[in-house]
C-alpha cells in the first residue's frame, strides 16, 4: 500500500526574516553605509530570537556581501545595492511560497470537503438500505387505461401472479380503494393497480397490461 506523503507549508526561517528586515531598512535609508549596526546580541533582543538565529541572520547578510564584520568592529553596513537586490529576490521567494502555501491549503481544504460529501453520501446510502428493509412493501402502481389488455377479466383468469411474479395489494377506482383484492377482482378502464415485487417487476406488469 503507497503511503501519501502529508505536504507541510514552506516558510522562511526567522534568521532569514531577520536578515530581510535589515536589508530592507539599508534599502529605505533607516541605515546607511559605513554605519555600525547593532551587535549581534542586540539583534537577538530586538527581534526576540536566540543569540544564534540572530548570527545566521547576519552570516546571510555578510555572505552576500551587504554587512562586514570584524572582532572589535562589530557587524558594518557595505552595500545598499546589495541590500537592493537580496530585498528584490527575497520578495520574488517569499511571493512564490506564499502561492505554494495557498495552493496546499485549497488543495486541503477541497480533500476535507471531499471527504465530508463521501461521508454524507454512505450515510445516504445507509439510510436508504435500512428505509428498504423497514419498508421493504412500498407499492408500485400502474394506471388502467383504454390501451390496456385484460380488462374486464378477473386476477384467476388472467393469472397475475403467475405471469407477472407480482402481488396486488390494492385496486383504487375513483374514491374507493380495494385491500387485497380476492381473485374474481377485475380491472377496469381508470383503475390504479397497486402491487409489490422485486425491482424487475413493474416492467413484466407493464408488459403484461399493455401487450401490443
Amino acid at each position: 500500500m503507497v503511503v501519501e506523503k502529508k505536504r507541510v507549508p514552506v516558510r522562511q526561517p526567522k534568521y532569514q526574516k531577520i536578515a530581510a528586515d535589515i536589508a530592507t531598512k539599508i534599502v529605505e535609508g533607516r541605515y546607511v553605509v559605513g554605519e555600525k549596526i547593532y551587535a549581534r546580541s542586540s539583534l537577538a533582543s530586538q527581534y526576540g530570537v536566540s543569540a544564534e538565529t540572530a548570527r545566521r541572520a547576519v552570516a546571510v547578510l555578510q555572505d552576500l556581501e551587504i554587512v562586514e564584520t570584524t572582532k572589535g568592529s562589530g557587524v558594518v553596513i557595505i552595500s545598499s545595492e546589495k541590500a537592493a537586490a537580496f530585498v528584490h529576490q527575497y520578495g520574488d521567494v517569499q511571493s512564490v511560497q506564499e502561492l505554494q502555501n495557498d495552493l496546499l491549503a485549497s488543495v486541503a481544504k477541497q480533500r476535507e470537503e471531499l471527504t465530508e460529501l463521501e461521508h454524507t453520501l454512505t450515510q445516504l446510502i445507509e439510510r436508504t438500505d435500512r428505509f428498504k428493509a423497514t419498508n421493504p412493501f412500498v407499492p408500485f402502481q400502474i394506471v388502467i387505461t383504454e390501451q390496456a389488455s385484460h380488462c374486464g377479466a378477473n386476477l384467476q383468469t388472467l393469472n397475475f401472479w403467475h405471469n407477472t411474479a407480482a402481488t396486488i395489494v390494492g385496486i383504487k377506482n375513483g374514491q374507493e380503494m380495494l385491500l387485497s383484492p380476492g381473485p374474481y377482482a377485475t380491472f377496469n378502464v381508470g383503475d390504479t393497480i397497486y402491487f409489490i415485487g422485486n425491482e424487475s417487476c413493474f416492467e413484466r406488469v407493464k408488459n403484461f397490461l399493455f401487450k401490443n
